[in-house]
């Protein structure tokens, strides 16, 4: 089979862009295998995502990479190659819960998920028998006001040993700190267990079910120093009605958690999203 890669760019928009593209594929005998494109006309951003082939083989063509650092410096534009079959490396950051944990690990195992999970954090060790079936180094990280500095630092020790591109708060019920989230830009996605925005703090699902809602969901984010409010990346839903108690809405609610995450991990695994003024463009395959 083939090897096939990725090309991914953003800059402002400007007439050309896609024939710019193309010409560029064409010059180094790339065959373009699948393309998304996007112009935004509210932030006047143009974004795109080429599936490639080339007809030297497996390896990107010599002089592509240089051909398109240069492109990107006349656009003005952020860009990337990537290879296609590359699981991203990533830790998994857990407290007390595991279903999410679990529903990434079992996409990862059955091949369908493009990761490399590479070690699971906690700031509890409940959940430390429960993985070892997976096989994946635990990391015990106890997070108090007082040593929340230090165990921060030993999270991006972790990140740093383990090689991770891509971390995962699989509910984890810590709040990172501004700093720790500037660090983790654009590379940190939580799984949050509310159809955002809605309803916030404690018990949400009691919130809910106080208010009547009809719908209950939740929704998948990168991680900013807004808590909570970061570019949402997936989102899920599902109807209720007046039947439902609060226990039947946790229940329900675990598995739209699981599902928004792992759509939302397999989208960035996949290079198919992009950051566009506090929002995502996420193209489909």
């Amino acid at each position: 089979m083939v090897q096939e890669h990725i090309l991914t760019l953003a800059c402002p928009d400007r007439v050309g862009l896609v024939a710019t593209l193309a010409r560029l594929m064409e010059r180094h005998g790339c065959f373009i295998a699948s393309s998304r494109t996007f112009g935004d006309p509210d932030t006047g951003q143009f974004f795109a995502r080429i599936v490639f082939q080339s007809e030297a083989g497996d390896a990107v063509p010599e002089g592509l990479r240089s051909d398109l650092e240069s492109a990107a410096g006349d656009l003005n534009a952020m860009c990337g190659i990537h290879t296609a079959s590359q699981p991203v490396k990533t830790l998994l950051l857990v407290s007390k819960s595991d279903h999410c944990a679990n529903t990434l690990l079992y996409g990862a195992r059955r091949g369908e998920l493009p990761i490399a999970p590479v070690g699971i954090v906690s700031n509890h060790t409940t959940l430390e028998a429960g993985f070892a079936h997976w096989n994946l180094p635990f990391f015990h990280v106890p997070v108090t006001a007082d040593t929340k500095a230090d165990a921060e630092q030993r999270l991006f020790d972790l990140i740093d040993e383990t090689g991770a591109e891509l971390v995962v708060l699989a509910r984890y019920m810590q709040v990172l700190s501004n700093d720790a989230c500037t660090r983790l830009s654009g590379r940190c996605i939580n799984i949050h267990h509310s159809f955002l925005p809605s309803f916030k703090g404690a018990q949400p699902y009691h919130q809910a079910h106080t208010r009547g809602v009809k719908v209950i969901g939740a929704s998948a984010h990168y991680v900013t120093p807004d808590l909570d409010e970061g570019p949402i990346i997936t989102q899920a839903t599902e109807a209720i009605d007046h039947t439902f108690s609060p226990a039947d809405m946790i229940e329900l609610g675990r598995h739209l958690e699981g599902t928004a995450l792992l759509r939302a991990v397999k989208a960035h695994a996949e290079h198919r999203i992009f950051i566009n003024a506090g929002k995502t463009v996420v193209f489909a395959r």
